[in-house]
Formats: structure tokens, C-alpha cells, sequence
């Protein structure tokens, strides 16, 4: 399939349209590749990947995906530029263009990737960015839809932090047409201008009681309270032990409700290990999701 946008910074470049079909085309490529099918879509095609911070999934995902897919992929980590050395945003995109066929980068300031995207005439993918992570919603919502089956009118619960994982999600349930319950400390909401422009589309509830976010819900989401290198005491005693994913949260949820965490995890802090480990829980298969989705991604970018 084809999308219109150039970039992929937010999710909300895509169309509701657009966004479910990269959910259906990730599952096509999932089935194919079980069976041995392993088209080269993206013979000859070279993606550039940039990391400012360290990364398991998303690098092994898109450099995999690229493999698969015919292409090859180059990883740069902030010391194999000369970002490092004082050279512009602008003349690296505008370099990378004459060289590759699309960048995927994971930063810090949300901001880099505008500069990329606007300087480069290739595609942009959002890695990651302290605003926002597109990559990782695809992989979610393929998710969902591999066990629930459709994706409209389920109650998603965001419990934690409305970090960039969050402000992702909630463009993802917008555009599939879920809806979201979202707790979360009242200094730790998610971003006020995604939610007021998804508000839009679909309900997305925001509270301070977990209970009533996870209450019949039909999938629950977490994620790390802090940055999985760093522990701030003062911090974490604002999320536990009330936002933490635990027994008595999934007991409230729907009976047949699933657990999702973008990974790597903190356990026992953001969610215990009896329900990352549990019968409810799907993170491994969220995890694989990455690569099938991205490979969709990276089609559909480049018209393959």
C-alpha cells in the first residue's frame, strides 16, 4: 500500500484509512513470512539509522526488516556523525538524501526530526523522540487487532505516565476509532494539544484513578515511569504503589482484557511480574510486532 504523507513524525500525517491499512498490510507480512514468503519489496533500497540514544528493539526491527525486505540498513550512533562535530541538522539531511533512501531516527528534542524532515527529500521516520513514538503504536494496535479481532469502539487504559508513548497512543486510538482511558499523577498528563485533537474523533478520558481507567477496559498499557537508565526516587513516589499494573488492576479490567508494554520494563515497579509474565499479557508478541510493522512502514514510504 501507499501513504500520501512523506514523513512519519507523530502518526497524525496518516488518515484513518491509511492507519488501518498499515495495520492489515503488517499482518499480511506476518502471515507471509510464517510461511516462508519473503518478497525483496525493497531490493536495492539503503536506510540510514540514527541513534542518539540506545535502542534493542527498534534498531534489531528495522535492521531485520530491511534484510528481509531486500534492502540494507547503516546505523550511526551520535559519534559516527558530524552532528557530533558541529555540522547542522540541515546539511546532514540534505547529505543523507544524495546517499540513502530513508532515515529513521531516535533522539531526545522532537525537534531534530522537524529539521530532518524538512531538509531531507527522503522519507523520515520518528524512531523515538522524548514527544513522541509512532513506530511503537503501529506495533500495538497490530496487536490489539491480532487478538481482539477489530480495533473500533474497545476501551484502551493508559495507567502511568502520559509520556511520548502516551501522545502516540492516543493519536492511534483517533485514528482506529478506540477509545482511551487514560490515568496518570495530575503533573504527568500526557500532552494537552494531542488529546484536545483526538477529542475529535473519539472519547479519550483523562482521570487520576487508575481503577476507573482500567474498570471493563479491554486492554491495558503501561510503560516505564523514568527513562529505564535512570531512577528518581522522588518520582517514582508519585506513580507507586498507586499506578502500578498489578493483579487487582487486570482483575478490573474486562475478563478477556490483554496487557501491552512498549518494553524494556522496570518490573515490579510500573507492572508486577505476575502480570507481564501472566495468560493476559502479549508484550512478546508486541515486541515481534515491531518488525512486521515497520516493514509495512517502510513500503508504504517508499512506494514498494
Amino acid at each position: 500500500m501507499k501513504i500520501k504523507t512523506k514523513d512519519l513524525l507523530t502518526l497524525a500525517e496518516l488518515t484513518s484509512k491509511e492507519f488501518l491499512g498499515l495495520i492489515d498490510h503488517s499482518i499480511k507480512l506476518k502471515k507471509e513470512l510464517k510461511k516462508g514468503v519473503n518478497k525483496p519489496l525493497l531490493k536495492n533500497k539503503t536506510l540510514t539509522m540514527i541513534f542518539q540514544k540506545p535502542s534493542t528493539r527498534t534498531r534489531v526491527s528495522f535492521e531485520t526488516g530491511m534484510y528481509q525486505l531486500g534492502g540494507h540498513a547503516i546505523n550511526l550512533s551520535s559519534n559516527d556523525t558530524q552532528l557530533s562535530r558541529g555540522e547542522s541538522v540541515e546539511d546532514t539531511a540534505k547529505t543523507l538524501s544524495r546517499y540513502t533512501d530513508c532515515i529513521m531516527a531516535r533522539v531526545y528534542d522532537h525537534t531534530l526530526l522537524d529539521k530532518l524532515s524538512e531538509h531531507s527529500t527522503i522519507p523520515v521516520i520518528n524512531g523515538l523522540s522524548d514527544s513522541f513514538h509512532p513506530c511503537q503504536i503501529l506495533a500495538d494496535f497490530m496487536t490489539i487487532k491480532e487478538q481482539k479481532k477489530t480495533l473500533k469502539g474497545l476501551k484502551i487504559a493508559w495507567i502511568g505516565d502520559g509520556n511520548n508513548v502516551c501522545n502516540s497512543m492516543i493519536y492511534g486510538a483517533a485514528l482506529s476509532g478506540a477509545q482511551m482511558s487514560i490515568a496518570t499523577p495530575k503533573d504527568f498528563q500526557p500532552d494537552k494539544s494531542v488529546v484536545k485533537v483526538s477529542q475529535n474523533l473519539t472519547d479519550i478520558e483523562l482521570t487520576t484513578d487508575p481503577l476507573k481507567a482500567a474498570k471493563n477496559a479491554d486492554v491495558i498499557v503501561t510503560d516505564t515511569y523514568s527513562s529505564i537508565h535512570n531512577v528518581d526516587p522522588k518520582r517514582m513516589k508519585k506513580f507507586l504503589p498507586k499506578y502500578q499494573v498489578n493483579d487487582k488492576i487486570m482483575d478490573i479490567a474486562d475478563k478477556n482484557a490483554i496487557f501491552l508494554h512498549c518494553l524494556p520494563a522496570k518490573r515490579e515497579q510500573e507492572v508486577t511480574s505476575s502480570v507481564i509474565d501472566g495468560s493476559q499479557s502479549f508484550v512478546w508478541d508486541e515486541a515481534e510486532n515491531r518488525l512486521h510493522t515497520q516493514k509495512a512502514l517502510l513500503c508504504a514510504l517508499l512506494h514498494a
